[in-house]
């Protein structure tokens, strides 16, 4: 029972989590021409959560019992082709947790104490005037902030406990959020525009749907307060790339943190990459990393070959099944 993992094998083993022996597994790159024939007689086809959409044709006349996304997101697969033809598809949610908390707390920090800033500053020489000026603009730490998490599934929740711990109060949307779990994280329910316009820290963990799409655009933005910071890991598209350059490039908010872009990698014309000096200061950009961390990877990749060793040698149904 053959299995195709579209990641190289050297992942695995650098975070010590190769497949167990019970599994055969073809390492393949996802532009191989011989895809296609592969996935005719593979039992299950192994992915990371991060890539280009795969063809809705790959999943035509296969053998396939099961797709396992190493991560939580399924963006990259056609969702009606993979019904049309029974193909289970299972994640590992939660796994990056801790890692996307860790991002966002530290994207908040770097934001509101513009250490980045302050490192360039101090390499051109200017040590003495940018110190007077941070001490100028009396600049805030997190304590007593209060953060807006939009989205408090198990990402989001995690990110709202890391902020709670340095001593912030906490505000969430999210209308499918169980109550009982958002006191028990000391979470207050606040409407979207309430978040938009009483929140220090503005933070995304919600999926990309058609709903959601641009759900950060022009309006909500000029909606913020002038001092807040916005912290985007999500997905690509939930934020209006060219209505954050130019809330950025009016002096609109405070910094913006980006880690997720609606293309990626983002193009030379992508008006986050085009923004004045000043105002790219005040923004972080990273490369879709938030949630990747030795500990996560390890926590992901071990959960997925369980998973596939679940479906295919126990004959039991996946656990954590999208769909």
């Amino acid at each position: 029972m053959a299995i195709l993992c579209l990641r190289p094998e050297a992942d695995f083993a650098r975070v010590d989590a190769l497949p167990p022996p019970s599994l055969e597994v073809l390492y393949r790159a996802p532009d191989d021409p011989a895809l296609g024939d592969l996935l005719k007689t593979a039992a299950a086809l192994v992915i990371p959560a991060v890539g280009p959409k795969l063809p809705a044709a790959l999943f035509e006349n296969t053998a396939l019992r099961l797709v396992q996304v190493t991560g939580a997101g399924v963006d990259r697969l056609d969702r009606a082709a993979l019904e049309k033809s029974r193909i289970p598809v299972a994640n590992v949610p939660g796994g990056s947790n801790s890692a996307v908390a860790e991002y966002a707390v530290t994207a908040a920090l770097l934001l509101l104490r513009r250490f980045a800033c302050a490192d360039a500053e101090i390499k051109r020489g200017n040590y003495a005037s940018y110190r007077s000026r941070m001490l100028a603009d009396n600049l805030s730490g997190l304590e007593g902030l209060l953060v807006g998490v939009i989205g408090l599934g198990t990402i989001g929740r995690a990110v709202a406990q890391a902020f709670r711990n340095l001593g912030c109060r906490i505000g969430y949307h999210d209308p499918a959020a169980d109550a009982s779990t958002a006191q028990a994280i000391g979470a207050l329910p606040l409407t979207f525009d309430e978040i938009l316009a009483r929140a220090d820290v503005v933070t995304l963990h919600v999926p990309l749907l058609p709903q959601t799409r641009h759900l950060i655009g022009a309006r909500e933005l000029a909606k913020m307060k002038p001092g807040a910071v916005l912290i985007q890991a999500s997905r690509g598209g939930i934020v209006d790339e060219a209505a954050l350059a130019a809330c950025l490039a009016a002096g609109g908010i405070h910094g913006a943190a980006v880690d997720v872009y609606a293309a990626e990698p983002p193009q030379s014309g992508n008006p986050l990459l085009t923004l004045n000096s000043e105002a790219a200061q005040r923004l972080l950009l990273t490369p879709h990393i938030a949630g990747v961390t030795r500990q996560a990877s390890a926590r992901l990749f071990r959960a997925a070959w369980k998973n596939v060793e679940r479906v295919l040698v126990r004959n039991e149904a996946p656990q954590h099944r999208v769909f």
